[in-house]
């Protein structure tokens, strides 16, 4: 009950990432943005990964070149999707970014050899109509609909490149390759500028006016360090693929339901149907992947 429990966190907790980058506003640029997020992350990791795991945190100098090609995987697909989600609705990101796992197929045959069952043919023609449903090209959309599709690639490209070096155990080196992801965008407080971290916002709902930097803690901690700490206790006891099924649907579903409850977000009907799709197909994918590979890589937390 309480690893369902923490699931339910995790999910809620990564379903929050397109709220916390809409709530600044653009106060922040969103490069900047990205590099404050992977700090609070970092720092949060390095503070509570030593409780969970009960051992210290200990620098990986035997696994520098793992931690940080992860760590540059890490900060370009959160920096991607995130400024995805400064283009197109929150439903349109999540959506088209759960093209992931049809990528994750296509680098695994490319690159690892895993060869494609009969059943596959049937899986990407669903997810085929699911895109031409959801119209990625039509209307004022299209380059964040891509960015949101070309940031599953990114991510498919991480996945792959887990399996390829057999990261099957989850460990806290996942704190070190988000400090590294933080240092590589740390840029861009000089070329895109720190913003106006100390600004407010009125809500007129809440009766109060909130500092800016408080969204981006939220999304530093909240959406990707409490997310990537809670699965790497999750995947001690819940099989990876069991985490990544429950995730592919889950998480999308949230993530367009806060869009419509915060932002009256209100996805298109060819959206909803093809989005309905695309994650049924992504689902079908992942589980048909996993037979026989059940200690596989599925996210970055497994970077023991």
């Amino acid at each position: 009950m309480k690893i369902v429990l923490l699931l339910l966190l995790i999910t809620l907790s990564e379903a929050t990432i397109g709220v916390f980058v809409k709530l600044t506003d653009g106060l922040i640029p969103i490069q900047t943005l990205n590099f404050y997020a992977l700090s609070f992350a970092a720092a949060f990791l390095m503070a509570v990964m030593p409780l969970a795991t009960g051992r210290p945190l200990r620098f990986p100098k035997g696994n520098l070149k793992d931690t940080a090609i992860i760590g540059v995987l890490i900060a370009t697909q959160i920096s991607v999707f995130n400024y995805a989600m400064t283009l197109v609705p929150i439903a349109n990101a999540v959506i088209f970014w759960s093209v992931a796992p049809f990528f994750v197929f296509i680098f695994s045959a490319l690159f690892l050899g895993e060869k494609a069952r009969k059943s596959y043919i049937l899986i990407f023609a669903v997810a085929l109509t699911g895109i031409v449903l959801a119209k990625p090209l039509e209307g004022g959309h299209m380059v964040g609909n891509l960015v949101a599709l070309g940031d599953g690639a990114i991510y498919a490209a991480m996945v792959t490149y887990m399996r390829y070096e057999g990261k099957t155990e989850a460990g806290n080196d996942i704190a070190w390759s988000m400090l590294a992801g933080a240092l590589i965008l740390s840029p861009a407080l000089i070329l895109a500028g720190p913003g106006t971290p100390a600004a407010t916002i009125s809500y007129a709902a809440l009766g109060m006016d909130l500092p800016v930097m408080l969204w981006a803690a939220g999304l530093g901690i909240v959406s990707t360090g409490f997310a990537y700490f809670g699965i790497s206790i999750v995947l001690k006891t819940l099989n990876a693929n069991v985490y990544a099924l429950v995730d592919i649907i889950v998480s999308p579903v949230v993530a367009s339901t806060l869009g419509y409850l915060i932002f009256a977000e209100i996805p298109a009907q060819g959206m909803i149907y093809g989005g309905a799709l695309l994650l049924g197909a992504g689902f079908w994918l992942t589980s048909e992947m996993s037979r026989g590979a059940e200690n596989r890589a599925v996210h970055p937390c497994q970077c023991a």
